[in-house]
């Protein structure tokens, strides 16, 4: 679950991601209606195990146009659907990101992988670089680098139809195209070898440790966002495998993995032809791995 108390600097839109400042009037507004929030839902909240009970009866609260339209959230929220996807958006890097039912819900640590690929892009020359979002999810990755680094040529694929039906909805108000298909497979030929940046977060969980999930994201998120195969790095191997036909000269790939699997992970570039660096954080417990071909390692740095 997202931190609820950053996410109450975002308020609702239909219109695609919204900076979360223009919402905090709003939900300033909210707060002066709310002092005393409906009776009971934040001592509901609590018993059912949410620990920022006050501010998710806020945001739900806020949500809600109606007492029965409350509710039906609390009750939701209760069942053990995640926050975000009873509320109907996630907080991410600033932004209000809508997220559907049975869709990825965006995690904070892939902030890390956002502000890192938006160095790589403002080291670059190009006025208009060609960004590739893949295993796009709700496309958050892609909206979020679209505002701290634009204007891009935006791409996102997903191989699920819900969530690439999600990614337009974020997408389509920034003028991006969602593809829809395994992997490459979707993108536009006329792409091939003009990606300045593939950025991915494919699922890398191993198989055997889905059991060990939250029940949030193992009960109410699809599997295949999840599991990364054997040892997590399935879909890894495969991105890589056919990710140089597709980048540009001194094109990068940029793919998110845990700290314990980076060693792996840059190995498996590695073995794909492209020079590597691993990145790091242990403020958000994330790693990042990047793949460039020789012509564009000296801008890879930093």
């Amino acid at each position: 679950m997202a931190a609820v108390r950053v996410a109450l600097d975002s308020i609702a839109s239909d219109r695609g991601p919204v900076p979360a400042a223009a919402g905090r009037a709003a939900v300033e507004g909210v707060r002066e209606r709310m002092q005393d929030p409906q009776p009971g839902v934040a001592e509901r909240l609590r018993a059912a195990g949410c620990v920022f009970a006050e501010e998710e009866a806020a945001l739900l609260t806020a949500e809600a146009a109606t007492t029965g339209g409350l509710e039906e959230l609390v009750r939701q929220r209760i069942s053990g659907l995640p926050l975000e996807q009873v509320l109907g958006w996630a907080e991410f890097c600033g932004l209000r990101i809508l997220v559907d039912r049975r869709v990825f819900v965006p995690r904070r640590r892939t902030e890390y992988l956002v502000r890192r690929a938006a160095r790589l892009l403002r080291s670059r020359a190009d006025e208009r670089p060609v960004v590739v979002d893949l295993c796009c999810g709700t496309g958050a990755v892609g909206a979020a680098l679209a505002a701290i680094a634009g204007p891009l040529e935006l791409h996102a694929a997903d191989v699920d139809p819900a969530a690439a039906a999600c990614a337009r909805r974020n997408l389509a108000p920034l003028g991006a195209a969602v593809h829809e298909g395994d992997l490459y497979a979707p993108l536009p030929v006329r792409l091939r070898g003009r990606v300045d940046l593939m950025v991915v977060n494919a699922p890398y969980v191993p198989t055997g440790q889905i059991g060990t999930m939250p029940p949030e994201a193992r009960l109410h998120e699809p599997l295949a966002s999840l599991d990364g195969g054997p040892d997590g790095l399935a879909l890894q191997r495969r991105v890589a495998a056919g990710v140089r036909d597709w980048l540009a000269p001194g094109g990068a790939l940029l793919m998110e993995t845990s700290r314990r699997q980076a060693p792996e992970t840059a190995a498996i570039l590695a073995a794909h032809g492209l020079g590597t660096r691993v990145f790091t954080s242990r403020k958000r417990d994330a790693a990042a791995v990047l793949g460039v071909s020789a012509a564009g390692a000296d801008r890879a740095g930093g």
